[in-house]
């Protein structure tokens, strides 16, 4: 069976027809301001996101990368500045819409159901594809029966590509901390999104779960395009696996560049690169 033919179609398949070429803009954060109250989160920052590419976000705690991914995302608003996705602007969406449109998301902080197994929490991430109204759910008969096939089918693709089978039917609770990051990853991947943000996917890791994890990352953007934003604190991770690093210190942009350019840049030596952090 050729592995790679069989796993075509799990991944971007549903969201890909926007008419943006790979290289061109998928998304552009346009001078967004977030505050707190007086706590400035993020200042005046822009960047973006090319289609086909890993974007890395760095920064020291507290930089305000999680912040803008929650804004990204819609869970936060900003009080100034658009972020452009698909062609399309806007300052403030729900997450929900984000989803609809093709924004998938992992957590810093492991946000799966513990009691459901891993093949029902990867479930979870199809149903922004389910056309089939509740009551075709309930009865589960003729297009909605056919319709939760096609699922499951793309379900267990992606429960493959993971090499995570034989934890299929176990409950996520029951997982060690590195298999919960991956059924994460699973259920994001089954949303099919056009960008896929990625919050620490390898925080707490051993060096073997990290290898693992980078693997599938790169599998996931060069074998099916799907573009990435990705925080991560493992600086060889992130010049490994980054086409562009954008810097953030404080909330502000510091760095912008390839991995070498930013790794030369004398303001992240300064703010970061050369600095211990936690």
């Amino acid at each position: 069976m050729n592995v790679h033919a069989a796993r075509q179609g799990v991944f971007g398949a549903a969201r890909s027809e926007d008419g943006i070429a790979r290289g061109e803009p998928l998304l552009v954060v346009d001078n967004i301001s977030l505050a707190f109250g007086g706590v400035k989160a993020i200042t005046d920052v822009s960047f973006d996101i090319v289609k086909g590419e890993i974007r890395a976000i760095i920064g020291p705690n507290g930089a305000g990368k999680t912040s803008m991914l929650n804004v990204i995302n819609g869970f936060y608003h900003p009080q100034q500045g658009t972020i452009t996705f698909r062609g399309r602007s806007r300052r403030r969406m729900q997450p929900h819409e984000a989803a609809m449109q093709g924004i998938a998301r992992t957590f810093q902080n492991i946000a799966l159901f513990k009691g459901m197994t891993t093949l029902d929490n990867i479930m979870t991430g199809r149903i922004t594809l389910m056309k089939r109204n509740m009551l075709w759910q309930a009865l589960w008969h003729g297009p909605a029966e056919a319709e939760e096939i096609a699922h499951r089918e793309a379900v267990e693709r992606i429960i493959d590509f993971l090499e995570i089978e034989h934890i299929r039917k176990v409950p996520v609770g029951r997982l060690p901390y590195g298999l919960q990051k991956r059924v994460e990853l699973g259920r994001a991947l089954a949303a099919e999104p056009a960008l896929l943000l990625l919050d620490e996917p390898m925080a707490g890791m051993n060096l073997e779960e990290k290898e693992d994890m980078s693997r599938f990352i790169l599998d996931v953007n060069r074998d099916y395009g799907t573009t990435i934003a990705l925080i991560e604190h493992d600086m060889g991770v992130v010049m490994d696996l980054s086409d562009r690093v954008v810097v953030l210190d404080y909330g502000r942009k510091i760095g912008d560049g390839t991995p070498d350019e930013v790794r030369n840049n004398q303001a992240v030596i300064d703010a970061y690169l050369g600095v211990a952090h936690d």
